[in-house]
């Protein structure tokens, strides 16, 4: 049995992909130890002179200008992040079981990169002061079986568990895993592929591309800024595309606001965004018939995105709505499904043949089922991971709010989120296995 010892984030690229002012709500004791680790931790990492290569050979959409900003930059925690408890039932021990709220308050910039760590330091600390029954034996080779299984089945896979991990090790135990299957899925020809992580240092360490997509953070901000939501979408769209370029990032999260809404604005035609938008965020774009170039028609966001994530509600009936909707659009060319939501292997093997028997190419984004799979000792049952999120809660004075494919998935202001849905005529959506609250807490998930 491995000793838990060493540091919850190691490396300023683990702030990377993904992110204002938020909060995080937990069940949680020794609120001082998590304060403290927060402090300890995130205010002494900074970018690496190997990192910063890493980024400009790796990640080269990343302009010169946001890796300048990277190699100065250090998070202020003590003065950034604040955290307050309420004891269920308050004896004034270090042992009170309660809840922590964490906000972070700040400019976009700054404060976006606080959500996967203190996500991440929430879950290790939980685990190293509440549960403790549970061991790391046989992580390494449980991630190399799941591994396998998906590379066998055809799946193409990516690990996204870094913001609800057991903790750094266990991660780094699950890596090792699911690169000796990668290895031996290449070397025996399997129809599937590891193909990379969102955990930009794990990546740089075990030699696995950096992917990601675009968060609901983006349009949520857009939303709360221009305080247009009939608009918002279009706009974070336009953004999205005249930094990074056509085709670059190009998977598109479309339940911020709820899928048939996203749809509307993916139809429109693309066009530049005005010089006096390029200081400062603003709602709307240039209307012209014609590109960029001005010799041809706009292509539209639905041509020029790769595919579309699906991350609430759901899945089958989603495949059902892209495909009735790029063949209105007559878009002919194959799409992409990156599938992000809760995964297992028996839900990527469901999914998987759901989207290709529509004509789809499909990805997994797999997370909590990689890097928190354990079962107490003292039982043989499930240690249930926390279900556990950061989101933006407001900017620019601003509610900020997500609404989804699954009322289960509805965060921030209640008020806004109702006002928002009327202003959108969004239909609400209940899906029958769309329990956030107990998504994770059944033995049946082990190791499927």
């Amino acid at each position: 049995m491995l000793s838990r010892t060493g540091l919850l984030t190691r490396s300023f690229l683990e702030l990377l992909f993904s992110g204002s002012r938020s909060k995080s709500i937990v069940r949680l004791s020794q609120p001082c130890a998590l304060r403290n680790l927060t402090q300890t931790e995130l205010g002494n990492i900074a970018l690496s002179p190997d990192e910063l290569r890493f980024l400009q050979s790796t990640c080269t959409y990343l302009n010169k200008e946001y890796l300048d900003f990277l190699k100065d930059f250090r998070l202020n925690p003590r003065e950034q992040v604040t955290a307050s408890f309420i004891a269920k039932d308050d004896t004034g021990s270090d042992t009170d079981i309660g809840e922590v709220n964490l906000v972070v308050k700040g400019s976009w910039v700054e404060t976006i990169l606080y959500e996967i760590p203190l996500l991440a330091l929430t879950s290790e600390a939980y685990f190293r002061f509440i549960d403790k029954d549970w061991i790391y034996d046989g992580q390494e080779e449980q991630a190399y079986a799941k591994g396998m299984r998906l590379l066998e089945a055809g799946c193409i896979v990516s690990e996204f568990g870094t913001r609800r991990r057991r903790d750094y090790h266990t991660q780094a135990l699950v890596f090792r895993g699911l690169v000796k299957a990668k290895k031996e899925g290449k070397k025996n020809g399997l129809p599937g592929e590891i193909s990379g992580t969102s955990n930009v240092h794990l990546a740089m360490r075990f030699g696995i591309p950096p992917i990601g997509t675009v968060a609901h953070e983006w349009f949520m901000g857009v939303a709360a800024i221009t305080g247009n939501y009939e608009t918002a979408t279009k706009t974070a769209l336009s953004y999205w595309v005249g930094c990074f370029g056509e085709g670059v990032l190009g998977i598109a999260l479309t339940d911020t606001f709820g899928t048939p809404i996203f749809l509307k604005a993916f139809r429109e035609p693309i066009y530049p965004i005005t010089p006096a938008d390029q200081t400062g965020l603003a709602d709307g774009v240039v209307e012209s018939e014609t590109s960029a170039n001005g010799s041809e028609k706009a292509k539209t966001f639905a041509e020029v995105f790769t595919g579309v994530r699906q991350d609430s509600g759901d899945p089958a009936n989603f495949v059902k709505i892209m495909r009735d909707f790029y063949a209105k659009e007559g878009i002919k060319e194959p799409k992409t499904i990156v599938f992000s939501d809760s995964l297992n292997i028996d839900l990527c093997l469901e999914y998987k043949k759901i989207a290709e028997e529509a004509g789809f190419k499909c990805t997994f984004g797999v997370g909590t089922f990689f890097t928190n799979d354990f079962v107490h000792q003292s039982t043989g049952h499930k240690s249930t991971p926390l279900n556990i999120v950061i989101k933006l809660s407001s900017a620019a004075g601003n509610q900020a709010i997500k609404i989804s494919d699954n009322i289960g998935k509805n965060t921030g202001d209640v008020a806004t989120v109702e006002k928002v849905k009327k202003v959108l005529g969004y239909e609400e959506k209940v899906w029958k296995l769309g329990d956030e609250e107990h998504r994770w807490e059944t033995d049946d998930d082990q190791g499927k």
